[in-house]
């Protein structure tokens, strides 16, 4: 499995929105841009596909921006890499997809993929924003 910088910055820029609107209010793209050093047009681009995923909404105009559409504690880092567009599989074995291996029923080495990914899926969804900000 590997993370792509979309995956890395998708969770940079929601961890850095959760910081910057604990009092509710929008935040701005560039204010999250400039905060975590990444390209606006980058972000505009993350947090469409966030937004289309009702990880996050926004509102336009002055004072507008982008907030979560429910509690940090809600929102997972599963939420986050999958509305990005991350796969957090580890191969293609582990995806549990017939059309990837015509041995998937019966490889065991298939098997031990599956698992292993499971433990990463149960990681990745058990793991919620408000965790990641609280340091645990």
């Amino acid at each position: 499995m590997r993370i792509t910088t979309k995956g890395r910055y998708a969770l940079r820029a929601v961890l850095a929105l959760a910081v910057e609107s604990k009092d509710g209010k929008p935040v701005s793209i560039k204010t999250i841009a400039e905060r975590e050093d990444i390209s606006a047009e980058f972000l505009e681009q993350i947090f469409f596909k966030l937004r289309r995923a009702g990880v996050i909404r926004s509102v336009r105009g002055p004072g507008g921006g982008f907030f979560f559409s429910r509690p940090l504690e809600s929102v997972t880092l599963l939420d986050v890499l999958e509305a990005s567009g991350e796969g957090i599989g580890l191969s293609p074995c582990s995806c549990g997809s017939k059309s990837a291996c015509d041995r998937s029923s019966t490889c065991v080495a298939g098997r031990v993929w599956r698992e292993f990914d499971d433990r990463i899926r149960d990681f990745a969804e058990a793991r919620s924003l408000a965790d990641m900000i609280a340091g645990t």
